[in-house]
């Protein structure tokens, strides 16, 4: 194999196959000069295996039909060389020429051997061939090779001539020839290499480009799987947790013969599954919550207020709760009003489930640069530095506080959890009001 990465002699300007679109960090120039070079070099072989064959077919002699089908035979393999190395290069064929490109290389050089010591006509194919040593050979072999086929010409000159010493133009023609080849050769490496490089290089974004993409498509689907895992949390889990609560109590009653009781947690569990229904089909579609439509976050708060002294109540366990505004009420954007309803939800369903609070109270405060709601209760409050790990539970409980602190995270805002066991707990929300959020 070459030392250097040199193409067999139809190999694509870039390296890569014809099919592909050049990147545009491709060399347009060193692709055309390259392809120029390559198509100079076929069309040259040609023209020059054709004059050779003519002249000495017009010359005559006896054998002159064995030199002309060994030329037909060189003209055959050279052609089928570069054909199947350009089907290749193009991927029209599985089939890898280039590793017979030194068996080729050696079946030409051989045929023109054998021709040229049949006629000095054939002396010129020398110089095509020379190019052929320089893309297949490592670059001293190359050298050599090429030396011995300069001397052969110089010798064919000299014995066409049928003088006692060469004649200097038969000396140097072949000189010159060799030395221009060898000149050229080294320069189209040079091109080679540099639109091996630009290919490389484009492969390489190319490459960078399809895993950015892929990274983009992979974080876009776990922001969305985190989305709908915030919504589950905050509607559809906590209204079936209401459910289950609701459904014992109202199981309760009817074992006690109270079927009035009953029948008002029976309506309240069907309420409650209606309005999981709309949250369900709101968030899916990605909007917001059914109870902020047509409404103010005050209002849609104090009716989340009343909603849960009463489911509270009917699960036989009551907590009063009210709803306090400090500041004058102003219209927030959509996202910021989302965020502070849902954290409302979820803070007011852990108090009915899990505090045993008697009392909770929700403030909302408008700061004109920012809003802040703060949620306490009187309950039994827990260990805030055991949330994380409530968090990884293998039930999915503890999930709350970790999916509260997202939705704020992506607002831009803070949040803080205050609680001590037996002391209660106060949630604390803090969103800007800069205006990025609308």
């Amino acid at each position: 194999m070459p030392a250097t990465p040199l193409p067999t002699p139809l190999t694509t300007a870039t390296g890569v196959p014809a099919t592909e679109p050049l990147n545009a960090l491709e060399n347009a120039s060193s692709a055309a000069i390259l392809r120029i070079l390559r198509v100079t070099l076929h069309t040259g072989f040609a023209i020059l295996l054709a004059v050779a064959l003519v002249r000495m077919l017009m010359a005559g002699g006896s054998l002159r039909w064995v030199w002309a089908g060994a030329a037909v035979v060189l003209a055959a393999v050279y052609l089928a060389g570069t054909v199947l190395e350009k089907r290749h290069a193009e991927g029209r064929i599985t089939f890898n020429p280039r590793r017979y490109g030194l068996l080729w290389l050696a079946l030409v050089t051989a045929l023109w051997v054998f021709l040229l010591a049949g006629s000095a006509d054939f002396a010129w194919l020398a110089f095509p061939i020379f190019f052929l040593h320089l893309h297949l050979l490592p670059r001293r072999a190359a050298l050599l090779t090429i030396a011995l086929m300069t001397i052969a010409v110089i010798a064919s000159q000299w014995a066409m001539s049928g003088t006692p010493a060469p004649h200097a133009a038969a000396v140097v023609g072949p000189l010159l020839g060799a030395v221009f080849s060898v000149i050229t050769g080294l320069a189209y490496a040079a091109l080679y290499r540099e639109a091996e490089n630009q290919r490389r290089a484009a492969d390489e974004l190319r490459r960078t480009r399809e895993e950015l993409a892929r990274s983009q498509h992979e974080a876009g689907m776990l922001a969305e799987r985190e989305r709908l895992a915030r919504e589950i949390h905050d509607t559809l889990a906590q209204g079936l947790s209401s459910i289950v609560l609701l459904g014992r109590a109202a199981g309760r009653s009817l074992a006690d013969g109270d079927t009035a009781t009953a029948s008002s947690r029976l309506a309240l569990v069907q309420q409650t599954a209606a309005d999981n229904l709309a949250e369900a089909r709101s968030f899916v579609r990605g909007l917001s919550s059914p109870q902020l439509e047509g409404t103010s976050l005050v209002e849609a708060l104090r009716r989340l207020c009343a909603a849960t002294e009463t489911g509270a109540a009917a699960s036989g366990q009551p907590l009063r709760c009210r709803l306090e505004v400090d500041g004058e009420p102003q219209e927030l954007p959509q996202p910021v009003r989302v965020a502070l309803l849902r954290a409302a939800q979820a803070s007011l369903a852990n108090v009915r489930e899990h505090a045993r609070a008697a009392n909770a109270v929700v403030t909302l405060a408008f700061l004109g640069t920012g809003v802040t709601m703060d949620i306490y209760d009187d309950g039994t409050g827990f260990d805030p530095s055991a949330a994380d790990d409530a968090a990884h539970a293998a039930d999915g409980s503890g999930f709350g506080l970790r999916s509260l602190q997202e939705r704020v995270t992506a607002l831009d805002g803070a949040l803080t959890v205050e609680s001590v066991p037996g002391e209660g707990t106060v949630v604390g929300i803090r969103l800007p009001l800069d205006g990025s959020h609308e």
